[in-house]
């Protein structure tokens, strides 16, 4: 599933690892003069491939990269990988955040790297309660319990003080990635990303979804990013790998199963079945009125302001909070702008 059972976990590696990486300085030639050179890009993800990837998936499947003179390695993560080492010392020429404060927190920290594009248009990351103690809004939050992971519990405090809820009214558990300590009522609700429906089916069909973004905290998700170097070097090249993966995901918006069955083929652990049901989801989280009009991959700078500020408010940034221009540049979007297309959600 997308997203993943390690969401946000990124950020305490990378508090833990800025210090050597900024150490690597202002990163590395990553491309080279030639053109074989210039053809071959490794991508360091995240997470475990799965349907937050289902577009850059198809772009391989397709043979997009190919048609745009490129021969495109992905890189998995996972639970004990790094995703900004490999990029910034030049083994991976790009890589993919799954959230975009994981970025913001690297930049603070010292580490030259930037957004390129953004795959999701909000953060999956929701509050999951049941019926018989509902949360529907931000009037619902006060005196719930809600169990989060620890890696996470900064999403929430985020959440809060934008709605300027005292902390005090809500009582924080920690808990893991499953769904058991709302099943047993251990909790009222329980964070994790939308995606996951497979692990959410446990809880029932009748379950209630919240994004974090329904209840004021934006954030972008399957953030692409790139070391200042790279960007300044060869952009272009970046900007055919986005253009690529923007034809990929166009293509899901028009073939959702068959794109499944296309990521399912690469990746046999995955399971078609809980695929097909989480596609619909996974290209509203994708698609939207702004990339109908921007192209996929688009995203806000005047949001990513605003939410680099809001985690400052609640102290996220002990060294000082990154300026908002250090964190992304829109000049891939730009060059790849003939290649995305502007398509919005899906008809449901």
């Amino acid at each position: 599933m997308s997203g993943n059972t390690s969401q946000w976990n990124r950020r305490s590696i990378l508090k833990a690892g800025a210090a050597s990486l900024a150490a690597f300085g202002p990163g590395l030639q990553l491309f080279g003069a030639s053109a074989s050179a210039a053809a071959k890009l490794v991508v360091q993800y995240d997470w475990l491939m799965s349907n937050g990837q289902i577009g850059d998936v198809a772009a391989i499947a397709n043979g997009y990269f190919k048609e745009a003179g490129l021969e495109v390695e992905f890189s998995p993560g996972g639970p004990n990988a790094a995703t900004v080492p490999p990029v910034v010392s030049g083994a991976a020429q790009l890589g993919q955040f799954s959230e975009s404060p994981q970025l913001y927190a690297a930049r603070a920290s010292g580490v030259p790297i930037k957004i390129i594009a953004c795959g999701y248009r909000t953060g999956p990351y929701a509050l999951t309660s049941k019926p018989a103690k509902p949360i529907r809004s931000v009037v619902d939050l006060k005196g719930m319990r809600i169990g989060t992971q620890p890696t996470a519990r900064f999403a929430i405090d985020a959440m809060l003080a934008k709605n300027k809820i005292d902390p005090s009214e809500v009582t924080i558990v920690n808990v893991g990635f499953d769904k058991a300590p709302l099943v047993r009522g251990d909790v009222d609700a329980i964070g994790g990303w939308i995606t996951n429906t497979q692990a959410l089916s446990v809880v029932g069909d009748d379950r209630i979804d919240l994004l974090l973004s329904e209840l004021g905290l934006a954030s972008y998700a399957d953030v692409y990013f790139a070391t200042d170097s790279a960007i300044e070097s060869d952009s272009e090249t970046l900007a055919k790998f986005i253009g690529a993966v923007a034809k990929g995901w166009g293509w899901v918006h028009a073939n959702p199963e068959q794109a499944v069955d296309k990521l399912v083929a690469a990746y046999p652990e995955i399971d078609a079945g809980w695929e097909k049901k989480t596609i619909p989801l996974v290209l509203k989280l994708s698609f939207d009125d702004n990339t109908k009009k921007d192209g996929w991959g688009t995203f806000d700078p005047a949001s990513i302001e605003s939410q680099i500020a809001l985690l400052d408010q609640i102290g996220q940034y002990p060294n000082g909070r990154p300026k908002a221009e250090d964190v992304y540049t829109t000049k891939v979007l730009e060059l790849s702008a003939a290649d995305r297309p502007k398509l919005g959600a899906p008809a449901s």
